[in-house]
């Protein structure tokens, strides 16, 4: 194993030294739907979206929150991802979408379990409010909190035509709030959306830096089956960049152009995603898997020189 220094900010190393030892996530599922799928107000969900493509198999509404972590414990222990140190990671849904009093009720059991190192609340930048927030910077007071909000692109007219329910200035209001009150905050990029170009995304690096984000996730959009984007997709496969001769090369060169434009500062949690193949009707990564293109890329990065930030302009 090499022990070369990696080209980018790696999310893993910075938790690790965080807390001194491995750490490792705990997806849970709070049974805390999307406003923009269910509900009053809601408006059809995002077009992309499929929520039980990134469930995990342990994560169930009919367990108990306890129940989740403690299935979710064994199951990395039995595939040798045994760690010291254990987030709850609220992945599924909108984990903001309750009153302050409902929050509470459900953060506070997890932030005192002694199993858990802290929570990770993955939410819509729309669901939250001065109240919520000052809560979760109660909790940071005794475990490590973090916000991880899905952005998903910095344009408004992309966030628009994937029906995402609210515009950029929502996101970057919600994470200036999160961050000044000393919680840690993650936000989701999805490179691919239609109608974006190769240059709109790496541009769009400029913003998401100035955002002022302890992590980052990116991955490629991947077409779910049953969902509208699929059916925009069938009827017009122009609208997307990764159409047509589109490889997992090209988009490793597209991460690469982005990485060296990004903050160093900011960690990188994930560039690559994989979802069950019997829920995807395309993507552009075909069935390479995250950690054999995660080293092409660190390869390819480390051949020609490149780091994370090495163009970046302050």
């Amino acid at each position: 194993m090499s022990h070369e220094p990696l080209p980018y900010n790696d999310y893993g190393c910075v938790m690790r030294s965080r807390f001194g030892a491995r750490v490792q996530k705990l997806s849970v599922d709070a049974a805390l739907v999307c406003p923009n799928r269910s509900g009053e107000g809601s408006r059809g969900g995002c077009t992309f979206c499929l929520n039980e493509a990134f469930s995990p198999a342990y994560c169930g509404e009919c367990s108990t929150i306890d129940e989740q972590l403690r299935r979710g414990i064994e199951f990395h222990a039995t595939r040798r991802r045994a760690a010291k140190h254990y987030l709850a990671y609220f992945q599924s849904g909108t984990n903001t979408n309750a009153s302050v009093e409902e929050l509470r009720r459900l953060f506070e059991p997890v932030v005192e379990n002694p199993a858990i190192s802290g929570i990770i609340v993955g939410t819509r930048p729309d669901t939250v409010s001065s109240e919520k927030l000052d809560l979760l910077a109660d909790f940071s007071r005794r475990k490590y909190v973090a916000v991880e909000y899905g952005i998903e692109s910095t344009c408004d007219a992309t966030l628009c035509h994937v029906n995402r329910g609210h515009g950029f200035d929502i996101a970057r209001w919600a994470v200036t709030q999160t961050r000044e009150r000393g919680i840690g905050v993650g936000a989701h990029f999805i490179l691919g959306l239609p109608h974006e170009s190769r240059e709109q995304m790496v541009v769009q690096t400029t913003e998401i830096n100035s955002l002022g984000l302890n992590y980052i996730k990116f991955h490629q959009l991947q077409i779910f089956r049953s969902t509208p984007m699929a059916e925009e997709w069938t009827k017009y496969p122009e609208r997307f960049l990764f159409s047509g001769d589109f490889t997992p090369s090209d988009y490793i060169d597209l991460c690469v152009d982005i990485l060296r434009r990004l903050d160093p500062a900011i960690a990188v949690d994930r560039l690559f995603a994989i979802a069950p193949r019997h829920l995807t009707l395309y993507s552009p990564l075909g069935g390479v898997r995250p950690d054999e293109l995660r080293q092409r890329l660190i390869e390819r990065m480390r051949r020609k020189g490149f780091m994370q930030g090495d163009l970046f302009v302050r």
